[in-house]
């Protein structure tokens, strides 16, 4: 599957514009030149439908990929109002124009209980805005997930009292990730090393099975270091204002102005751990899970596992 490249997840982001200043998000920083700036409506609907035509083994339009994630700002549910499509802008007024279904939800950002997530996002009532547009959706028929970034401070415990705390909304699940030191935030500080991961989701599969996190199997045994996976960024690419973003979501080496330059002209080889020091201490989703849900380097039990997992 490695050399058979076509996309799972696209990463849409329509705009970088943020009223955080987010510790571990790069996207205010590295696109500051063109933070004013929004992609057309009608360039959104067209990189929805753009033909995926990497090479010869496999052709898909991007309209069949298994998900398309809109996302405002930088961060992937950082919580600025901007944008249409944002989620609280969107759950405080406008959500009478949305329509519930099942392959739609809302991914709200929290890095932590009100304390920690508020200083994560460098202000003061974000967390309780957030709970607040959670509670509106899920109010009006919504399905609504979390999306939570550990640092080299996150207390696992605090994580698990998070989702504790957020049974009560009837979240319908949450998803998880190691922060990664990109160039445009790099500061050694708050950020793991590949051990340090390892260390800190040592024993977080028993909050896993508790809480419904949506991460598969095979990459949380990525995450406990039992496994190895290559990194697939073109599984989840990403289109901004600039064009289509690469290598991946968050390392930058240029922007293409077609999904098919992106795909056959990025030297994909000389990317991921052991091929360029960037990437050693990476272990993001958005690289990893691809590889996990294409079955690279998969163990004869794997099968079993995602099944027990998506019956879970």
């Amino acid at each position: 599957m490695i050399n058979r490249r076509f996309p799972i997840v696209m990463m849409l982001e329509p705009l970088h514009a943020c009223n955080l200043t987010c510790t571990g998000c790069g996207r205010i920083r590295e696109y500051e030149s063109t933070i004013s700036e929004r992609v057309p409506w009608k360039s959104v609907w067209r990189r929805g439908r753009v033909r995926s035509a990497h090479g010869v083994d496999l052709r898909r339009r991007a309209h069949d990929v298994p998900a398309n994630r809109a996302t405002g700002g930088g961060n992937p549910g950082a919580e600025q109002a901007h944008h249409p499509l944002h989620q609280r802008h969107v759950i405080r007024r406008r959500l009478h124009e949305f329509t519930p279904d099942k392959r739609f939800y809302f991914n709200v950002h929290l890095d932590g209980m009100e304390k920690n997530h508020d200083i994560a996002v460098e202000k003061q009532g974000v967390f309780r805005d957030a709970i607040e547009g959670i509670q509106a959706a899920k109010a009006a028929g919504f399905l609504v997930c979390t999306n939570t970034t550990v640092y080299k401070e996150t207390d696992m415990a605090e994580i698990e009292e998070l989702f504790d705390y957020l049974k009560q909304f009837d979240v319908d699940g949450h998803q998880i990730s190691p922060a990664y030191g990109y160039s445009a935030v790099d500061d050694r500080e708050i950020f793991m090393t590949r051990d340090d991961v390892h260390e800190k989701f040592r024993d977080f599969d028993r909050i896993a099975r508790k809480y419904n996190v949506r991460q598969t199997p095979v990459y949380m045994e990525f995450l406990r270091g039992e496994r190895e996976l290559p990194c697939t960024a073109w599984g989840n690419p990403t289109y901004n204002i600039k064009g289509w973003k690469g290598p991946c979501y968050l390392i930058t080496d240029g922007h293409y102005k077609t999904f098919e330059d992106l795909m056959t002209q990025t030297p994909w080889e000389s990317y991921g751990p052991e091929n360029d020091p960037r990437c050693e201490h990476c272990l993001m989703h958005c690289g990893f899970e691809p590889s996990a849900a294409f079955g690279i380097n998969a163990k004869f039990t794997d099968n079993f596992k995602m099944l027990s997992w998506m019956l879970r």
